[in-house]
């Protein structure tokens, strides 16, 4: 019998944390909805131009539906090989800063890193962050890897065998699919006033590029929202931070 003050953890549950059912049900309800996109992907891929193989490749390998459909959506508006690859790869450099925080947070054996690895995305990321122990959050990061992984890449094959049936992708609003996923993800991030500016500053940069520079071109701009931001936020914060210094 436990003493007074002292609590039995319920089934299921260790150190008094998060039970692991509802880790499970919150990684999977994330993981399938999200991996349910890698349809409207495999749908654009091979509306751009995209062999079955080469799409494939992409879910497979590359794994950052971000990153993917800048790819497709850059080659498929008529910009370069080499300028849709950057865009691609400028949008999956977060994931690298997603890496460093995670390798803390799950402190996975070192064998198992670089398989990890391939997982380290907004949505592993996010369910991860999210546990109070490091239980729950290797069992959310494990869940929501492996179920989104499986589904992206399942949906992603059958968009791309679908797309002649489909016809145009614009016709159907897929074309529009990509940003839109970007965008659920991307919103709930958005906390403070510094991350709206450089989210609204990109998206002006962005779109007001659009129509007089090649495609792919304009989100690497864009890219320059955050340091404009930051450079004008930290020049507005110094004088106040001299001011409390003096104070003292």
């Amino acid at each position: 019998m436990p003493s007074d003050g002292e609590h039995t953890p319920p089934e299921g549950v260790r150190g008094g944390g998060k039970p692991d059912g509802a880790v499970v049900r919150d990684a999977l309800g994330v993981g399938v909805a999200v991996g349910l996109s890698g349809f409207a992907f495999g749908v654009t891929s091979a509306g751009s131009g995209l062999s079955l193989l080469q799409t494939c490749a992409l879910s497979l390998l590359v794994f950052t539906g971000a990153s993917q459909f800048a790819l497709v959506g850059a080659l498929a508006a008529g910009g370069g090989a080499v300028t849709a690859a950057a865009g691609a790869f400028f949008l999956g450099v977060r994931n690298a800063f997603y890496g460093l925080r995670l390798s803390q947070l799950l402190a996975l054996p070192r064998a198992v890193r670089p398989f990890a690895a391939q997982w380290v995305i907004d949505e592993t990321t996010a369910v991860s962050l999210a546990q109070p122990t490091r239980r729950a959050a290797r069992i959310g990061f494990l869940v929501t890897g492996l179920s989104l992984y499986v589904l992206w890449n399942l949906t992603t094959l059958l968009g791309a065998l679908g797309a002649d049936a489909i016809g145009d992708t614009e016709a159907w609003g897929l074309d529009a699919a990509g940003p839109a996923v970007f965008l659920a993800l991307l919103a709930p991030m958005l906390r403070t006033g510094t991350e709206r500016a450089v989210a609204a500053l990109a998206v002006l940069l962005g779109l007001g590029l659009l129509p007089v520079l090649p495609a792919g071109v304009p989100v690497l701009v864009a890219a320059l929202a955050a340091p404009v931001v930051l450079w004008a936020h930290g020049r507005r914060t110094a004088p106040r931070a001299h001011t409390k210094e003096g104070e003292r």
